[in-house]
């Protein structure tokens, strides 16, 4: 979204999943993540199964660990399995992933096709920021799946239908 509204002109069509253009306040999960992505790092696993028999403490939902496990690389030496963003710095940045960069829809918009995914048991979607979605991205559409604010993990197919009409809408 901070894309689109800083440099509209390289921005050929927009899908945000379960974010608005508001500061949010990230759920206590996100901490908690931190924290067993921590210990997969500090047991150096080499298997992607045992980072995720770990991870299982901190969040029992497998779609979520598959996404969170999707950030690990191997390391240099090809041994070990690493996150791709050093822990240390995510954990730093938490409270300021929430942030939107803009707060004032009078001094700049996108105007091009705007698809926004919300999760209906997600909170970061509310229907209140609804007006102010419009007043970003004009040409917005709204489309609701039933899941949490793991959309896509949770709900691979309705993501995935609701990105392709998207894109055949925008094509025609």
């Amino acid at each position: 979204m901070t894309v689109a509204l800083r440099s509209p002109q390289v921005v050929g069509g927009l899908i945000a999943v379960d974010n608005a253009p508001v500061d949010a306040i990230l759920k206590s999960d996100f901490h908690k993540y931190v924290q067993g992505m921590r210990d997969i790092e500090q047991a150096q696993v080499s298997r992607q199964a045992e980072a995720n028999d770990i991870l299982k403490k901190y969040e029992e939902a497998l779609p979520i660990r598959q996404f969170l496990l999707t950030n690990l690389v191997r390391s240099s030496d090809g041994e070990l399995l690493r996150f791709r963003i050093p822990i240390k710095i995510l954990a730093s940045s938490l409270d300021k992933m929430g942030d939107f960069s803009f707060n004032n829809p009078d001094e700049v918009r996108y105007d091009g096709p705007t698809l926004i995914v919300r999760g209906t048991k997600s909170h970061y979607v509310a229907d209140d920021v609804l007006p102010l979605i419009g007043r970003f991205f004009p040409m917005f559409k709204l489309v609701d799946i039933d899941s949490g604010h793991w959309v896509i993990s949770e709900k691979p197919e309705a993501f995935r239908k609701a990105v392709v009409e998207f894109l055949e809408d925008a094509e025609g």
